[in-house]
């Protein structure tokens, strides 16, 4: 394609590091499923390719399609966001750096600093990233690192990109920003200063709740090479059928993430009103304390909704009652699902500084028709 013409969100989702292969004419990339790959001579490889987990054409248009979505210099993917998120901090840290997280950060990524980085010897700091003064005083001279969610699972806390990245880039640091919940049809963290940007593909960009994977665009060159011998000296890449899969999702990321939102905003409407909720969590509601900064940096405010009741017992009973409303973990699907953070997703920070509300309920709105799914969690609520 002529690089002179411009392209929107939706036309690089559909064709990039997707042109039609030279050999058939197939319009979608080819799952190379295979291992290894006959070179031309010792030392001649054909296209760059030796040992699929180096590289493997399949996970490259993937990769190349990651990086021209989140307008990035390089993208890389990986088997699962977790395995993603390893890469970025054995990377960029060693014993004795310092990372800043989020005092909401998704349970898992607490887990993995906790348990993990932690015994390793990168010591992490929980902070309300949302409050610019105290990620200042958590600033150390060994911070490597601040890493943001925004919008936060599962407390849909926002924080401000571009202000969070001064501060990083004031303290000879870089920001991760884990794009997970807004994906980059809502929100381009690198366009606002942001260094890297970490997925759960599993998520909004596959769409479709059939695959797992992780991915890591940065917008520096210099340290995409770093990742990339990490990527492949740890191993844990995406196969080629997910990366298949995840750039299947891609395609239709923008049209699903527009009914994903506006479903969305109905339900978190309806909560609002309804007398058995306490408090409804959604940076699409004005009063919401993030609702500024997420209007600035979003083009809409996304498909997840968290809300409160009155008490745990209360929070169990809605999450088993709906019909439509699937019990389960994840989320980003095309489907509806429903969830008790403090015994499902974010049990591994129970105890900890992130413990979750014992009364939070989180949804995942689907695509389902709006109508039914207010009528499900209105029959739920009783």
């Amino acid at each position: 394609m002529d690089n002179e013409v411009h392209r929107g969100f939706e036309t690089l989702a559909i064709h990039a590091g997707q042109e039609p292969d030279p050999a058939t004419g197939a319009v979608v990339p080819p799952i190379y499923q295979v291992s290894t790959y006959k070179q031309d001579g010792i030392g001649g490889l054909r296209g760059g390719y030796e040992y699929s987990r180096s590289a493997n054409p399949t996970r490259t248009a993937l990769e190349v399609c990651l990086a021209e979505i989140e307008a990035g210099a390089r993208g890389l993917a990986f088997a699962s966001g977790l395995a993603a998120e390893d890469a970025l901090i054995r990377t960029v840290c060693k014993p004795g750096d310092h990372v800043i997280i989020p005092d909401d950060a998704y349970g898992g990524t607490y887990r993995l600093f906790a348990k993990v980085a932690e015994p390793w010897g990168v010591a992490f700091d929980p902070v309300p990233l949302g409050d610019a003064a105290a990620v200042r005083a958590a600033v150390r001279p060994e911070t490597k690192l601040i890493w943001v969610e925004t919008p936060t699972n599962p407390l849909l806390g926002i924080a401000d990109i571009a202000l969070l990245a001064g501060i990083a880039h004031d303290a000879g640091a870089l920001l991760a920003v884990d794009n997970t919940f807004a994906s980059p049809y809502l929100q381009r963290p690198l366009e606002l200063g942001a260094d890297v940007v970490v997925h759960s593909t599993t998520k909004y960009m596959g769409g479709h709740s059939d695959v797992v994977g992780g991915a890591l665009i940065v917008s520096d060159a210099g340290l995409g090479e770093r990742l990339a011998f990490h990527q492949n000296a740890m191993g844990a890449v995406a196969g080629p059928f997910d990366a298949w899969l995840t750039l299947r999702g891609i395609k239709t990321l923008g049209v699903r993430m527009d009914r994903h939102c506006a479903n969305a905003e109905k339900v978190a409407d309806m909560l609002t009103r309804h007398p058995a909720v306490r408090q409804v969590l959604y940076p699409g509601l004005p009063d919401h304390p993030g609702h500024e900064v997420a209007a600035k940096q979003m083009r809409a405010f996304g498909g997840m909704v968290s809300f409160r009741m009155e008490s745990e017992e209360a929070a169990v009973r809605v999450c088993e009652r709906t019909k439509l409303f699937t019990l389960g973990e994840s989320l980003g699907g095309v489907e509806s699902l429903i969830e008790h953070p403090g015994r499902m997703t974010h049990a591994s920070a129970a105890g900890s500084p992130l413990e979750v509300p014992s009364d939070l309920v989180r949804l995942s709105v689907g695509i389902e028709d709006a109508g039914d799914l207010l009528r499900d969690l209105e029959l739920a609520l009783g």
